[in-house]
Formats: C-alpha cells, sequence, structure tokens
C-alpha cells in the first residue's frame, strides 16, 4: 500500500511540476506575443493556459499533497528534513496559486491589456522543485539548525499526539 501512495505521489508531484515550469512558458509565449492580437490566438492562449491549470496542473497539485499527507502518517514520518520541505512544497503552492491569478487575469482583460513576466514565477518555482528533491533524496540532519529556532517552536508543549492510537 506504501509502494503504491508512493507512486501515486511521485506521478502526481512529476505532473505538478512539468505544469508550474509549462504555464509560465505558455502565457509568457502566447500572452504577450502577437498571436493573442487575434481572436483565433486568445481563444487558444485561453484553452492552453485555463485548461491546463484547471484541468491537468491543479488536480495533479491536489494529488500530489494529498498523497503525500497520506504518506506522513502512514510512514510517521516527524524529521527535521520533512519540515522543510512541506515549507518548500508551501512556496509552490504559492506559485501555483499566483499563476493561477495571472491567468485569470489574462482571460478577462481581452483588449489593451499587457500581461506581466511570469518570469519570476519561473525563476521562484525551479529552485523550490530542486530544495524539494534534494530533501526527499539527501535526507539531511537539520537537528542542529533546530538550535535557532525559539523554545516555543521547538517544544510540543503538552498537547503531542501519541504516535499509536488507542481503541476506546
Amino acid at each position: 500500500m506504501i509502494a503504491l501512495m508512493k507512486a501515486l505521489h511521485i506521478a502526481a508531484l512529476a505532473v505538478w511540476c512539468a505544469g508550474l515550469v509549462a504555464l509560465p512558458v505558455i502565457m509568457q509565449h502566447y500572452g504577450r506575443g502577437a498571436r493573442v492580437r487575434s481572436a483565433a490566438g486568445f481563444a487558444e492562449f485561453r484553452l492552453l493556459s485555463h485548461r491546463g491549470y484547471t484541468r491537468v496542473v491543479t488536480p495533479a497539485a491536489v494529488i500530489a499533497i494529498a498523497a503525500g499527507t497520506a504518506l506522513i502518517f502512514m510512514v510517521e514520518i516527524r524529521e527535521p528534513w520533512l519540515m522543510a520541505k512541506l515549507a518548500a512544497v508551501a512556496g509552490m503552492v504559492l506559485v501555483h496559486t499566483w499563476l493561477g491569478h495571472l491567468i485569470a487575469q489574462a482571460g478577462e482583460h481581452r483588449g489593451g491589456y499587457r500581461l506581466p513576466s511570469t518570469l519570476p514565477a519561473l525563476l521562484s518555482v525551479l529552485p523550490l522543485m530542486g530544495l524539494v528533491l534534494w530533501l526527499v533524496l539527501a535526507k539531511p540532519d537539520l537537528a542542529p539548525l533546530a538550535d535557532l529556532l525559539p523554545d516555543w517552536l521547538r517544544q510540543p508543549r503538552g498537547r503531542e499526539l501519541p504516535s499509536v492510537l488507542v481503541p476506546i
């Protein structure tokens, strides 16, 4: 069961990451070029960007995050590298949301709208993807970095759930 969940997580993550790279390229190529000036060009741009975002990239992101969350509970991982990975994934979610905003904005402003550059999205998501990959493969010991955190972030405060749930 864990192997199937890992396979699902990796496949969905691959599609999500490919979409986070492809969407800025599509928006840069079609959204800023001469193709959008015609009605057919705008229809093609909207079809590629909107449907790609809503029917491919977003479902892949939801599946990747859901499968990853399930894996955390199935394998019972509580390592510092995982917390760093989750922070990087949160950054990817922010870029994903920003791209969705840009796609919606571009679709609502047909005439005279100049789409902002999507290069910052691409330049911010690539290091995040690399960081996630490095953290998962290297599983570095980040425990020494915990000393830099304040006490209230290092202590469970007596509210940690037991690792094994006891039936009532």
